[in-house]
Formats: structure tokens, sequence, C-alpha cells
């Protein structure tokens, strides 16, 4: 075990720090200090973090780190460090690492020797799960899901049946279409929790079940962010063995290998052992759209 006890010595630091999720109100003293103090600060968009140093006449020169620039961005920051450097870390808004590049640079800081400093602050998820009137504890924190709708298939397969309430991030272009596959795998009578543009002016939870959720989108034109809170399940629907039930046989041989990190060979053993099928069917069945 490797400890680090923040501040210990005087090197490079990379401190996390926690910025408003909409209103400008909702950030620490802390991290108002830190902002002034440190020798450059790494934003995700500098356009969106300008507006909140010029707020709080914050001087720092600012940088760009986002997921376009991981090398040549994260390079930089290891570079200043390495100088002796601080640097503050912020996401467009909220914590940086959740859902955001933030979390690369911080393992690399982290696996360099150099001091990871947390300054905790506004974040979405958490805000949304307290107000939603769900089960606040325990709960599984997913993001954003897969684009892919293979991928995203998948994802809602092994959230459905936790018990825990389930948070998703989700932009409003996305969000019909998320809603869909959701009711599509996902019983529709469960419960769930839109809430929009958390703690902006026109901050708004709507409640009620997933087939209303997705009735009110379809007829709706979707502005602004949103998280998606969802009921947890009963946990005992369905046997955990039959997770890949609604996957086809090629989707189950591709979540295999992507899961275990294994060759299709190996996969497509697996496979026909769980739907006692024979190999060469199996193979057949996942090759054939090849």
């Amino acid at each position: 075990m490797k400890s680090q006890k923040s501040n210990a010595v005087e090197n490079g630091k990379l401190f996390l720090v926690g910025t408003p999720i909409g209103n400008l109100e909702d950030i620490t003293y802390r991290a108002i200090r830190i902002l002034q103090e440190v020798d450059a600060i790494a934003a995700e968009d500098t356009r969106n973090t300008i507006k909140l140093c010029n707020h709080y006449e914050i001087k720092t020169p600012l940088m760009s780190y986002h997921e376009h620039n991981l090398i040549i961005g994260g390079e930089k920051i290891l570079e200043l460090l390495a100088e002796g450097k601080s640097i503050a870390l912020v996401s467009d808004a909220g914590m940086p690492c959740i859902s955001d590049p933030g979390a690369d640079i911080a393992a690399k800081a982290i696996e360099q020797g150099y001091d990871v400093v947390p300054v905790p602050g506004a974040n979405a998820a958490i805000t949304a799960l307290v107000a939603s009137g769900l089960t606040t504890q325990p709960f599984a924190f997913h993001g954003f899901l897969s684009r892919h709708k293979k991928e995203r298939k998948l994802q809602i397969e092994r959230l459905k049946n936790k018990e825990e309430t389930i948070i998703l991030y989700e932009a409003p272009h996305r969000l019909k279409e998320t809603l869909k596959a959701l009711a599509e795998q996902i019983e529709p009578s469960r419960k769930i929790v839109l809430a929009r543009e958390v703690t902006k002016k026109f901050e708004e939870f709507l409640r009620g079940t997933l087939e209303e959720a997705v009735t009110w989108a379809n007829a709706e034109t979707i502005r602004g962010e949103f998280c998606v809170l969802i009921e947890g399940g009963d946990g005992v629907t369905e046997e955990v063995s039959l997770w890949w039930q609604s996957l086809s046989v090629q989707e189950h041989v591709e979540a295999i290998i992507t899961q275990k990190e294994i060759r299709s060979k190996e996969a497509i053993r697996e496979v026909a052992e769980a739907r006692k099928m024979s190999k060469r069917d199996v193979y057949q069945a996942y090759h054939v759209s090849e």
C-alpha cells in the first residue's frame, strides 16, 4: 500500500475541484480559494469556465483539457506538475472524473507519484437523487448509456434487475431514444424520475412510470440536461445466469468477449454451454453475419 498525505511535500499537486452544475452560488469557499491560488486551471471547456472565473474574479490562467486532447493536454498537465506547479482540474459542471475525461489524467498523475487532492462540490446525480423521492440508498450510478444500440442493450440488461435506484445522465437530443430503449427491456410500470436542469432557472422534476415518461417525451420538444432515475428492481425477476436472454447468439458471444477479454473460440464454448447448444451451431450463428 502506498500512502498519499496531501500537502506533505511541496511538489506538483493536481486538485480535482467541484464547480456549480448550474447555479453559480453552488461553489465552496475552498474551491474559490484553490482556483485563485493554483498556477493554472485545466478546464473541459474554457468558454464555460471563464464565466465562473469572471463571476468570482479569478484571474488564474486557463488551459484546455477535454476528451479530444487527452494526450496533448494530459502531457502538458504532467509537465507542469513535474515543474512543481499546482493545477486545478475542473469539469464543465460538477465534480471532475464523473462521466468526464478528468479520470484519465487523475490516474496518470497518481501513477507518476503526484498528489491528487479532491475539493468536493456539487454533483448532479446526488442532487437529483435526494429530491427524487426514490430510495436514496443503495443506488447505482451508471452515467451515460452507450450510443451504440448493441452495447446499450447489454448495459440495460445488466442494470434492469438491480435492486438499487439507477441513475443515468442523458442529453436532450438523446432522451427520447434512451427512454424507448429502457421501456423495451424494463417493465413499463417501474417508477422513474426525470430531473431536468437541476439547480438552474428552469429546474423541473417529472415523476411517474416509465410508460408515462415515454408518452411525455414523445409529445415534447426536449430541452435541457437530464438525470434519469429509475426505481430499483426486485433482484429476483430473472436468474443471474440468464442475463443474456434477450440477446441474440451473436450479441451473447460479443458480450462475453468484451466482458472477459477472451478469444471468440473460448466465448463460443461458454455461450454453447449456457444456451445448451452445440458449439458448431453457436459458431455458425456468430460468424454468419460477419
